[in-house]
């Protein structure tokens, strides 16, 4: 019998999904995130899981896992002790920025903060020319210098960045290697291996941020990798940002890559789940402990950016430019706000209700769970307008206080307000309501694409409590809820494929390309790619090279990301590169111009080993009626409605095809299915609910 096991952190629960490769059950394992010490939350969530799916370790094929501890490294400014080493005249490019400000008139903005500061910062006399024709020589005799200078500050990890070294790399080669002969232990980022590609400031920004990141993300890999192998499971392998995994040791080559490990893992999932349902498109919805994620499927595809910003604080908008940290890798294309179960609701100096950016986290959590939580948070509010069973949190294994939570929100949120605590309640949702749905805005309406003509998955913990009133704010008319939606990330980590991704610039006009020198490229790329997939072990019928280019009209100054098809390159090659980037254009933008010269800029690659696919079977679902599956009642706000009394259901014992109408409440041991009045529910056979908005007036169910 065949397992995969993939574990996801979250701001609260660990999650970890178990999948039966021969019978195509799922089970997912919730267990609360030690933020402490996030490797001992994840090997105790291990062993739980496999403890009770009774999972063999010899019969586990993969194990994969997502992290934060990128992005909580960049967040909370608790990186390694990193240098920089630039071209003499460019010391200050981190701190010079780009002009882009994410509040235009806002005078007294405060900048991102700096990674490497000004006294860890060191030049060297070289230069590389626009053409990558040697300028200056690289002055070696600097090197000792400033080697003796960086064991003197005690520096943890190094970052080289040199001008137009994506062209040439010989002086970047001569550094790195006087570097690590000199500072073993100590890693060298040279930013021709990490990003040799054309922008400055976003090459060295991203070979700062590797270098800034990566001793905490190796420590904590090779501990968890140690753990594992206790555990007698298979290699580890690490979530990137882009979606597909790697094993620890590509994934420490590129440590920027896992700064949205978690977040990719949903969107990986819905996709998974779009092609079981044959759902092309699909918008996101991923609402956890600390944060709501949403991002956009479009005809199976999963929109990607290369244009990312890691943010230096609570309040940073990621969509935003000029709010953090540029890194130029491939991101699944995610809209971001901090608004999650243990978001915390509280009343500013004006008397206005507003909810997070501060969460309760883990510790001490939402004041229900009573560990010691103090402030009203999302999850209380949910407790207190009914939608929760204090009986029945995480299927009983979670205790939680209902009256505690119902006290606070009257303390802090209603008699402010002069408001019951139920109106109060209902106050907080409404906002944080308000606040999702603009990432779901942000991923649609604003990238010029109708929310109407897709379809919502909702998942996390909290995804399905709140899926109807977003899908309602958009005009949604369909939303899915997958099995295991509390740990749907977590399916994700096991439904992908191995993945890495490289880039090379390549400057040619499209109407005089020189073949040979773009062939030439691509086959390096695909050399490094290939030699990848065999050191991974994948076989040579399921690896799968993927050829892109970067593409512009000429006197533009960003690029479209195109496919390239396979084959020996050829005339025909570019005249189609050529058709699919005026309809991308004309798609993204709303215009193309076929009589502009096109320009390509960089050749990408994607590496790819399919892993064998996986099909969800039937669930629990039992073949009664709903009358069966209702368990009790209990009253339940809707807004608009005020409290009406609520049959609730066992989402396991829900009969399948069977339509339920609202307002109703479906539980399940990892999350709350909220139905209001005349939204319909019907269970299919493979596990999944489908619900839909009212048509037209309905009765009850």
């Amino acid at each position: 019998m065949g397992w995969r096991l993939g574990v996801d952190i979250g701001g609260t629960f660990t999650d970890v999904a178990v999948i039966n490769e021969d019978t195509g059950a799922i089970a997912v394992t919730k267990t609360s995130t030690t933020p402490r010490d996030f490797a001992a939350g994840v090997i105790a969530a291990l062993e739980t899981a496999m403890g009770e799916q009774a999972v063999d370790a010899a019969g586990v094929h993969l194990l994969s896992h997502a992290t934060t501890v990128v992005t909580n490294a960049l967040l909370e400014e608790k990186g390694a002790r990193t240098a920089l080493i630039a071209s003499r005249g460019f010391r200050d490019l981190l701190e010079l920025r780009r002009s882009a400000r994410s509040e235009l008139y806002n005078l007294f903005q405060d900048p991102p903060s700096v990674l490497v500061p000004r006294h860890r910062r060191f030049e060297i006399t070289e230069r590389v020319d626009a053409q990558g024709e040697v300028v200056t020589p690289l002055a070696e005799d600097e090197i000792d210098a400033i080697i003796a200078s960086l064991k003197e500050q005690q520096v943890e990890a190094v970052a080289v960045a040199l001008m137009f070294s994506f062209l040439n790399d010989a002086h970047e080669k001569i550094l790195g290697e006087r570097l690590r002969a000199a500072l073993p232990g100590i890693p060298v980022f040279l930013s021709a291996e990490v990003l040799p590609e054309v922008r400055e400031f976003e090459r060295t920004s991203t070979t700062a941020v590797c270098a800034y990141v990566g001793p905490i993300l190796a420590s904590y890999l090779e501990r968890l990798e140690q753990a594992t192998q206790g555990l007698k499971l298979p290699a580890l392998h690490v979530m990137g940002s882009s979606g597909g995994v790697v094993d620890v040791a590509e994934a420490l080559k590129m440590p920027a890559s896992a700064v949205e490990s978690g977040p990719a893992a949903g969107v990986i999932a819905a996709a998974f789940v779009g092609r079981q349902l044959d759902e092309p498109n699909l918008l996101t919805f991923d609402m956890g402990g600390t944060t709501a994620k949403a991002s956009l499927i479009r005809d199976g595809h999963i929109e990607v950016t290369a244009e990312y910003e890691v943010g230096s604080g609570a309040n940073v908008s990621r969509w935003l430019h000029g709010t953090g940290h540029p890194i130029r890798v491939p991101v699944i294309d995610l809209a971001e706000v901090s608004a999650g179960g243990g978001s915390i609701a509280w009343i500013d100096a004006g008397g206005a209700l507003r909810v997070g950016p501060q969460s309760a986290g883990a510790e001490p959590g939402p004041v229900c769970y009573g560990q010691g939580g103090e402030q009203p948070t999302v999850t209380d509010c949910n407790m207190t307008l009914g939608y929760l069973n204090p009986e029945y949190f995480l299927g009983g294994k979670l205790k939680v206080d209902a009256a505690a939570a119902r006290s606070v929100i009257e303390e802090k949120l209603a008699t402010p307000m002069r408001q019951t605590a139920v109106e109060a309640a209902a106050g907080v949702i409404d906002v944080v309501n308000h606040n999702m749905a603009e990432a779901l805005r942000i991923v649609s309406v604003e990238r010029g694409h109708d929310p109407r003509e897709f379809a919502l998955v909702a998942f996390g913990g909290g995804g399905p409590v709140h899926a109807a009133s977003l899908a309602a704010a958009l005009d949604i008319a369909r939303v899915i809820i997958p099995p295991i939606p509390g740990g749907f990330s977590a399916l994700g980590l096991v439904a992908t494929d191995l993945q890495r991704n490289y880039g090379r610039t390549c400057y040619e006009r499209l109407d005089s390309a020189d073949l040979a020198r773009m062939a030439a490229i691509f086959a390096d790329m695909e050399a490094a790619g290939e030699a990848m997939l065999v050191e991974a072990g994948v076989a040579a019928e399921q690896r799968e090279l993927l050829r892109f280019a970067d593409v512009r009209y000429a006197r533009q100054a960003y690029e479209l990301t195109i496919p390239v098809d396979p084959g020996a390159l050829g005339p025909d090659h570019l005249e189609r590169l050529a058709q699919a980037f005026h309809t991308r254009h004309r798609e993204t933008y709303g215009h193309d111009n076929p009589d502009e010269p096109i320009q390509i800029v960089n050749l990408r690659l994607s590496a790819v080993g399919h892993l064998e696919g996986l099909q969800l079977k039937p669930g629990a679902n039992a073949g009664g009626t709903l009358a069966e599956a209702r368990i009790g009642d209990r009253p339940a706000h809707f807004s608009g409605h005020g409290l009406l009394d609520c049959p609730v259901f066992d989402r396991t014992r829900l009969p399948i095809d069977d339509v339920l109408t609202g307002p109703a409440i479906v539980e399940a041991s990892d999350t709350t299915l909220v139905v209001p009045p005349g939204w319909r529910v019907t269970p299919d056979a493979r596990g999944f609910l489908i619900m839909e908005a009212p048509s037209q007036e309905t009765s009850h169910g």
